[in-house]
């Protein structure tokens, strides 16, 4: 035994979204004194700019928007006390089908071999114990949540370590239920389109194939503060509309599948931790 620390390393596509799909278990296990490692991947350059101006508008600069994003990751890391941040610094793809998609330097367009030995020098120096990032299809289709996937899952085959580790996820009776708050506070939203429902009905997984559900509820209040932090993308955020108690009430479990694991750990399990202490 040595005493190197716990540590739990999250892999993320851009500023922001360590608070809204793990801001809970980043805030839990630094207060149980697990060291923790965000990697954040792109510069979030194709966010909103100041005023809300969009991406390919007048007036939007890519280069000052992810200086000003920097700033609110900083912000928002120091609210859920985050050990260590790490950014690889490509510039932001954009949603799927943007040009910016495949823009000279996007991450989309940087070959995974190269994003990857990135990450797993990283991961050789912080010899992390759990390691999260996304699902094949990045959770919901964006590219460089499906990129960030690509080269984690490539960066830990580049190592000899054997972290557990997990995907993020959401169960259908939660997505469900989201979309009834959305439609609360939201009561003129148009309904969506055949095709756009039968995606969104299959983002998450059902209840029964989730392996790791973790109470976080404690620190629901951080990962509110965390993602208020991200101020220049409040548009976009819409659970900071609901206040934090009602936040509290339908975001304090986060949900993961296990993916690799060499402790033995019986499932379901409540801690991504289980087995290591």
């Amino acid at each position: 035994m040595t005493n190197r620390p716990l540590t739990l390393m999250a892999v993320h596509a851009h500023p922001d979204d360590e608070a809204t799909g793990t801001g809970g278990v980043l805030a839990r296990y630094a207060a149980e004194g697990v060291r923790t490692v965000l990697v954040t991947c792109t510069d979030g350059g194709c966010g909103d700019g100041p005023g809300g101006v969009k991406p390919g508008d007048p007036g939007h600069d890519p280069a000052a928007v992810a200086l000003m994003r920097r700033q609110e990751l900083d912000e928002s890391c120091e609210v859920l006390k985050i050990s260590d941040l790490e950014m690889l610094d490509y510039a932001d793809s954009g949603m799927a089908g943007w040009p910016s998609n495949d823009a000279p330097g996007s991450f989309w367009r940087t070959p995974v071999e190269e994003g990857a030995a990135r990450l797993a020098e990283l991961m050789r120096h912080y010899r992390p114990d759990v390691v999260v990032t996304y699902d094949e299809n990045g959770f919901y289709g964006h590219p460089d949540h499906i990129q960030a996937h690509r080269i984690t899952m490539a960066a830990l085959e580049m190592t000899a370590l054997t972290p557990k580790v997990y995907w993020t996820t959401a169960p259908r009776s939660m997505m469900a239920r989201f979309g009834e708050v959305m439609r609360e506070f939201e009561p003129d939203m148009p309904e969506p389109d055949p095709a756009e429902a039968a995606a969104m009905a299959e983002i998450g997984l059902p209840d029964d194939e989730i392996t790791t559900w973790v109470d976080t509820t404690a620190f629901s209040g951080q990962k509110f503060d965390a993602l208020a932090a991200h101020a220049s993308q409040g548009e976009n955020i819409f659970f900071l509309r609901m206040g934090k108690e009602r936040f509290g009430e339908l975001m304090g479990m986060e949900t993961f599948v296990r993916v690799r694991d060499t402790t033995g750990a019986p499932l379901p399990e409540k801690d991504l931790f289980a087995g290591l202490r």
